[in-house]
């Protein structure tokens, strides 16, 4: 039997509240990923392991996620650095964009996103 690593149910409660209190650059980048618009189906706040990232899209097995001022730390860098590794072991791809990013150069980050999406063989 293998064992659950997708959204768990002892992180249902903190999914949820995540998805409620998104930040103003998640809510503007999922209004692009939402709904197909990029062609295939992207997940917000999804559980993977004891993790949970902003967006995720089976399909590509790619994560997406929203940097904000907290990420910059020495602490944090160190984190997300074990974090994308533990990712990278199941075969799943993370790109990261900062807040400043995604709120002075969305269409160039929707540009990006659509390019690994037409190539979902090629890492980003």
């Amino acid at each position: 039997m293998t064992q659950k690593i997708f959204n768990k149910i002892e992180y249902k409660q903190r999914r949820q509240t995540l998805r409620n209190n998104m930040t103003e650059p998640e809510k503007r980048l999922w209004g692009i990923l939402r709904n197909h618009q990029l062609g295939v189906k992207f997940r917000r706040q999804h559980g993977i392991g004891h993790y949970i990232v902003d967006f995720y899209c089976p399909e590509l097995k790619l994560i997406i996620e929203v940097d904000g001022e907290s990420h910059f730390s020495e602490d944090a860098q160190a984190y997300d650095k074990i974090r994308d590794k533990f990712m990278l072991e199941l075969g799943l791809t993370t790109i990261r964009f900062s807040n400043h990013e995604i709120m002075t150069n969305i269409d160039g980050i929707c540009q990006l996103i659509q390019q690994v999406v037409k190539t979902p063989s090629n890492s980003p």
